[in-house]
């Protein structure tokens, strides 16, 4: 079940709680752009302008960045350029690293976290040469430290960090995207959760240069689309920069808000200290729920194909006030009778 994903639960006339991708209509400093790049689809794309462009948003060079189809293109070409010698991705967490992974031949050790800690980060096994982790974590919505992130790089290891959901963090305080002091730091992003942009497929890699290289000679000529270098270019501009921060700081206010109602419907745990645009819960007799919630409208996140969760917890997106008040209520229904 890891090529699972939320995209799957989604049908007509549902509520998507279940895919992290903001759904408002993107700004038209956006949108023009991309639009304005259809009239040019008979060249080849040229990603030089728009990976400049994401290079100084991080304070990076540019040959510290690969842009990829997506991010999840960039854990392709990691299991397909990397000969680890004991591979370990830290659980639970978005499956498609493990995925990609396996598919390449990979053996995969799992590092599973718990709940009982808040799904705090633990000890790496110390012969790991590669460690896949997620900051902040799907689905768990748990942000963990930078100096806990940081302290898993060392020489003679990769250390790939996904942070496809940091901007969705104010101020990005955890992320380790402009260091470049650590050891084999390989960090993950995306440009499709906040602005939208899922049938894009934008995302990028930070990291050094010979690292990087390697990565590209796996990546398909042209693998970045002219509509998504276009929609790149603008992400990586300071007027994105403050509207992303904008995003984040109202999707605090709505995440409390959600985690709130939640926490006085009985039954009802909240895993940890969410931080992102989801909200991990669980439930007794959560496949019963589920089903019951899509009967009543309403799309859910199923936690048992995320490797350290069972059918018991769910993941909740985080929307509008009146999407989730309207939400938690049918699950206190649901629950309640």
């Amino acid at each position: 079940m890891l090529r699972f994903h939320g995209d799957a639960e989604v049908a007509p006339g549902l509520v998507d709680l279940a895919v992290n991708v903001r759904q408002e209509a993107a700004p038209s400093w956006l949108s023009g752009p991309i639009a304005a790049s259809l009239a040019h689809l008979a060249r080849y794309p040229d990603p030089a302008e728009a990976t400049a462009a994401i290079a100084r948003r991080h304070g990076r060079t540019a040959d510290e960045v690969l842009l990829t189809a997506g991010a999840a293109q960039a854990f392709t070409l990691l299991a397909q350029a990397l000969r680890p010698q004991r591979a370990v991705v830290v659980h639970p967490q978005f499956t498609e690293p493990e995925s990609a992974l396996r598919t390449a031949g990979h053996a995969v050790d799992r590092l599973i976290l718990t709940p009982d800690d808040g799904f705090a980060l633990s000890a790496v096994p110390h012969d790991a040469d590669l460690v896949v982790l997620g900051n902040p974590t799907n689905p768990t919505s748990v942000l963990h430290p930078a100096r806990e992130v940081a302290a898993v790089a060392r020489e003679g290891r990769i250390t790939v960090v996904d942070e496809a959901f940091a901007d969705t963090v104010p101020g990005e305080p955890e992320s380790l995207s402009r260091r470049r002091d650590l050891p084999g730091l390989l960090v993950i992003r995306s440009l499709t959760k906040t602005w939208g942009l899922a049938g894009l497929r934008i995302g990028y890699v930070l990291g050094p240069p010979g690292l990087l290289a390697r990565l590209a000679e796996h990546a398909p000529l042209w693998s970045v689309s002219t509509p998504a270098l276009a929609a790149a270019l603008a992400c990586a501009s300071e007027r994105a920069v403050a509207a992303e921060h904008d995003i984040a700081v109202r999707l605090v206010a709505d995440r409390t808000h959600l985690v709130g109602a939640l926490e006085r419907v009985g039954g009802v745990t909240v895993a940890g200290r969410p931080a992102s645009s989801f909200v991990l819960i669980r439930v007794p007799d959560g496949i019963r729920v589920r089903e019951a919630l899509r009967t009543r409208g309403f799309a859910v996140r199923r936690g048992e194909t995320f490797p350290g969760l069972g059918p018991d917890w769910l993941r909740i997106a985080v929307r509008d006030t009146a999407t989730s008040d309207a939400f938690v209520a049918v699950l206190s229904n649901v629950l309640g009778g």
